[in-house]
């Protein structure tokens, strides 16, 4: 009996990883159909899905915390302001393309027209407002980064991490041999630290298809044929933007780089798949460092400072996400919006991914702040229809917190190959 128990156990862990967790996201679409809406397998499956978000947001704050560390100090100032400038410039031309790609399938398909919502439908207010450029960019620096870290909020981490790395860096080219030494031992600190992190994210990983199952299991269960149904069209319309984002920019940017895109998109599979069941960028962040370093060639001194911020700040998927979701709401309540209406819905998508962090459902909380920016109160027929979105909100955060995790990985990746430090016998290994 023992030695039939280490067999399957050993079976398990000797099958590939990523077969294992599209096993795991098959099974749980299909057994969550068969038993829709089951409160007492959802109630049983919960904690196992719960558990393996925990498990990634155990170890984000750690992650972050040393690989940006590692990557800041581990390079020369100047190489430094290269790394970040290219890097903001590209998730800045990407997410422009995003926006482009969300506003023309939502004028292409029109999700939405042909639903009417009575205008006098009461509905329970939302309110949502943008915040400001100047308190975003204060809320960026920590009063106290312990106090951030103890909390989670990414954006001041990554910028005491940033201020942190970059003195170390100073210090470790110091002429001082006292501040050298004390330097280098603390950069030797955080790089051990590093690989004790990335250590117990392989082990993390090793639950990721039982966590898959839970978690898809649950989607499955609670929203059934009903999510695709009246709003299939939306669905439809966001993930149509989703794949163009793809094809149309990440492929045309590895054929710019000269660079394999069918490569690309079989080497970026496991963080696509566990930022598609977790809905969270920020917990996807481990994976997205180790399958560049494993897989990729990318050098810690890259993707330890791209990936952190491109987290945080780049939101592909989420952008389309916002368009698409904007033109249907419009659409439903005879209220199609016009050009001037779409610019600003850019311009206050922008402004709210700089200060959104990836968190599961945070697309749904940035779409209130679009609807009221373009005069659309969340309240009555508005309310209903944003109610409508939010009844599958959980399957379309999948696809747009997939999308968001693929720009980071392709942006670290466009970064290293202009430095020429992409390791193409990994790459093409």
């Amino acid at each position: 009996m023992n030695g039939q128990k280490g067999g399957i156990l050993s079976l398990y862990f000797r099958t590939n990883l990523l077969l294992r967790i599209f096993v795991g996201l098959i099974l749980g679409a299909i057994f969550g159909m068969i038993f829709e809406n089951s409160q007492s397998f959802i109630e049983i499956l919960t904690p196992f899905g719960e558990l393996f978000v925990r498990l990634l947001k155990m170890i984000m704050v750690p992650v972050i915390v040393c690989t940006l560390i590692v990557g800041t100090s581990s390079i020369s100032p100047s190489h430094l302001g290269r790394v970040g400038i290219k890097i903001i410039v590209f998730y800045l031309f990407t997410s422009l393309f995003a926006i482009i790609i969300g506003l023309f399938v939502g004028n292409v398909l029109e999700p939405g027209v042909g639903l009417e919502l009575a205008k006098d439908v009461t509905g329970v207010a939302k309110q949502a407002e943008a915040p400001s450029l100047v308190k975003i960019l204060l809320d960026i620096i920590p009063t106290n980064p312990f106090g951030s870290i103890a909390k989670g909020d990414v954006l001041p981490i990554i910028c005491f991490c940033i201020f942190f790395g970059i003195a170390l860096a100073f210090c470790r080219d110091s002429k001082d041999e006292n501040v050298k030494n004390a330097a280098d031992v603390m950069f030797l600190f955080f790089e051990g630290m590093s690989s004790v992190m990335f250590k117990i994210v392989g082990w993390v990983m090793q639950y990721a298809p039982i966590g898959v199952f839970a978690l898809i299991f649950i989607v499955f269960s609670k929203n059934g044929a009903q999510a695709f149904g009246p709003l299939a069209n939306v669905t439809i319309s966001v993930y149509v933007g989703l794949l163009l984002q793809v094809v149309c920019v990440y492929c045309v940017i590895c054929l710019f780089l000269k660079l394999s895109p069918f490569v690309f998109l079989k080497k970026v599979r496991p963080p696509m798949v566990t930022a598609f069941v977790t809905r969270s960028s920020g917990a996807t962040i481990p994976v997205s460092m180790q399958t560049l370093e494993k897989s990729m060639g990318v050098p810690r001194s890259i993707f330890g400072f791209t990936i952190p911020v491109g987290a945080t700040i780049n939101m592909d998927g989420t952008t389309i996400y916002l368009g698409v979701c904007a033109i249907f709401i419009a659409n439903v309540v005879g209220a199609p919006l016009d050009f001037s209406a779409q610019l600003t819905v850019v311009l206050t998508a922008v402004l709210a991914s700089i200060g959104t962090a990836g968190v599961p459902g945070a697309g749904a909380i940035m779409l209130l702040m679009v609807l009221e920016s373009v005069g659309l109160k969340v309240e009555g027929a508005v309310a209903i229809a944003y109610g409508m979105i939010l009844g599958i909100d959980a399957i379309l955060d999948m696809g747009r917190t997939s999308m968001n995790v693929v720009g980071d990985v392709i942006g670290s990746v466009a970064v290293a190959k202009s430095e020429k430090e992409l390791n193409e016998k990994v790459w093409n290994s």
